[in-house]
């Protein structure tokens, strides 16, 4: 089933990539979705051809390093984190000698690619699912996965209380090869998604061997999806309540970030640091509390974990510094980088969120006050780039883009849309394909339409309407990304030094760089601290040695 992988990447060519050791630690990661990025063949779906032809963009914007969402073979239900066979792309996103060229074309720009990994769960297609199934009760294939007889007379009810994270039961009953109701199988998310038994051996042989498959094709890390699921507590116990995903961040739970993970984590590491070339692994790790999340990077396990956290706090001066406080002390005892996060492809995108009244969570299905929004998405991204640590960026933020949230019904296509009581489901609405020229089918992303439909204004924000216009959104993200890279103290380090500020205002100092941010809704004078280096609206500096920050605006200083 796997396709022939192209001959192992040379040491010559991630030579133009290994200029520096721990690059890592303060790297800017740009994540792209790669069905909405850029379609090459115009067939309305992006494809790897069209990441690879708009690496010298990504280039030029300044990141360091591309994630890449699954692009792996796969039947498609939950856009490709069902992943039927690890080793082949889609036929929809190319081959991979398309991985292999974009690999290469990439290290030949100085960008590092990260790829991503859903250990926790393969495809009902997968052929170890397929031949579980074939094979029936006792099928040695069946204890790679969590097959259990049901509860009730007959077996008629799920094997505990345990529910998916799209809403429903986390269980599904089989067909048996006789025709009768069987045993049923444990999908933390749609029932396309099995989950893998980690306690099997098979399990984790085969995923030492998927990582030397990548790591030997040139990849320069892996992004963890559900990092923190992959083992159950023993006996699968039963949670006791309802709505279990409303717990999720709050409580550990019998089957997210249980201890046993680090383990599976520590014998990755092993197999990693055996390939030259600085290569990470990126934790998605949703945890009860910060502490929590640095057990997953500590020096012999991961090297990054996302913060979700950060990524949750409201835009309030107070709040944003605890969790900035609560991010560094948690990371600095392990000796791993924070990581700053606004957007990704499983959230309303920032812009639409700070558009919105605080509260109202991560999926929110209202446009809110647009001017507000893209304001303080402007603000937020200067200030999460002048933080200590490593930055990722949601492919099109640095557009301005908001969420679509407006998609009819019928063209909808999360899973957890789909199903009651789950996830919201309107994760679509962050995936509309991004917008690279004022005209055309889909806007320069591709031919042929897109997959998700783009709003009529798409154009005015395109990537050809804001390229060398002085205040759009692109060129502040291109400008900030060339002073970070220009400045050593922004991104390194592991601490900040707080400045008195005026109520609503976040004010600290890095070495001979400051940043002010006014989250407040009021204009705020605050100390001029030296010459403006960037600011994310128009701020006026006093003869008197006063700055006028005007509400939701962050400006970045340095000393003179």
């Amino acid at each position: 089933m796997s396709q022939h992988s192209a001959d192992p990447a040379p040491t010559s060519a991630l030579a133009t990539v290994a200029d520096r050791r721990d690059w890592w630690r303060d790297a800017v990661i740009y994540q792209v979705y790669p069905r909405s990025f850029a379609d090459s063949n115009g067939d309305g779906m992006g494809d790897l051809e069209g990441v690879r032809s708009r690496l010298p963009y990504l280039r030029d914007l300044g990141v360091d390093a591309v994630w890449l969402s699954p692009f792996y073979a796969s039947p498609q239900a939950d856009a490709g984190y069902d992943v039927a066979d690890y080793r082949a792309v889609d036929p929809m996103f190319g081959n991979l000698l398309d991985a292999d060229a974009l690999i290469r074309d990439a290290h030949d720009l100085a960008l590092r690619i990260i790829v991503d990994l859903v250990p926790n769960h393969s495809s009902d297609q997968h052929e170890w699912f397929k031949r579980a199934l074939a094979e029936g009760p006792g099928s040695p294939l069946r204890e790679r996965y969590h097959f259990r007889a049901g509860k009730g007379a007959d077996g008629e009810l799920p094997p505990n209380d345990w529910e998916s994270i799209f809403g429903g039961p986390a269980w599904t009953r089989v067909t048996e090869p006789d025709g009768t109701p069987g045993e049923w199988y444990l999908h933390l998310f749609a029932p396309e998604q099995p989950d893998f038994n980690w306690d099997h051996p098979a399990v984790g042989d085969e995923f030492r061997s998927i990582l030397r498959f990548w790591l030997d094709m040139g990849v320069d890390g892996f992004r963890i999806d559900v990092a923190h699921g992959l083992v159950k507590a023993d006996g699968l116990p039963d949670l006791g309540s309802h709505d279990q995903v409303k717990l999720l961040g709050n409580d550990v739970m019998p089957f997210f970030d249980q201890d046993g993970v680090h383990e599976v984590y520590r014998a990755w590491r092993i197999v990693l640091d055996e390939y030259a070339g600085d290569r990470i692994f990126v934790a998605e790790a949703w945890t009860p509390t910060i502490e929590r999340t640095a057990n997953y990077v500590r020096p012999d396990e991961l090297h990054q974990a996302f913060n979700f956290q950060y990524l949750s706090t409201h835009w309030d001066a107070a709040e944003l510094r605890s969790c900035v406080d609560r991010t560094l002390d948690a990371m600095r005892p392990v000796g791993a980088p924070a990581t700053w996060v606004l957007s990704n492809h499983d959230v309303t995108r920032h812009a639409t969120r700070f558009a919105n009244p605080a509260g109202l969570g991560t999926q929110i299905r209202t446009a809110g006050d647009r001017e507000l929004g893209l304001r303080r998405a402007r603000a937020a991204t200067l200030l999460m780039l002048a933080l200590p640590g490593s930055a990722y960026l949601y492919q099109g933020e640095e557009l301005g883009l908001p969420d679509v949230v407006d998609l009819p019904d019928e063209v909808r296509q999360d899973p957890a849309y789909f199903r009651g009581a789950g996830q919201d489901g309107f994760r679509d609405g962050c995936r509309v394909p991004i917008p690279w020229t004022r005209d055309g089918s889909s806007y320069g992303f591709g031919s042929g339409g897109s997959w998700l439909p783009q709003p009529s204004g798409w154009g005015e924000l395109s990537v050809e309407a804001q390229s060398g216009v002085a205040g759009s959104t692109l060129e502040l993200y291109r400008s900030a990304l060339a002073v970070r890279s220009e400045q050593a103290d922004l991104g390194a380090g592991d601490r900040v030094e707080w400045l008195k500020a005026p109520e609503g205002v976040l004010a600290f100092r890095r070495g001979a760089f400051v940043c002010t941010t006014n989250t407040g809704g009021e204009a705020a004078t605050v100390p001029a601290h030296g010459r403006v280096l960037l600011a994310s609206g128009e701020v006026t500096v006093t003869d008197d040695g006063e700055a006028k920050l005007p509400a939701d605006t962050t400006v970045w200083w340095i000393a003179d």
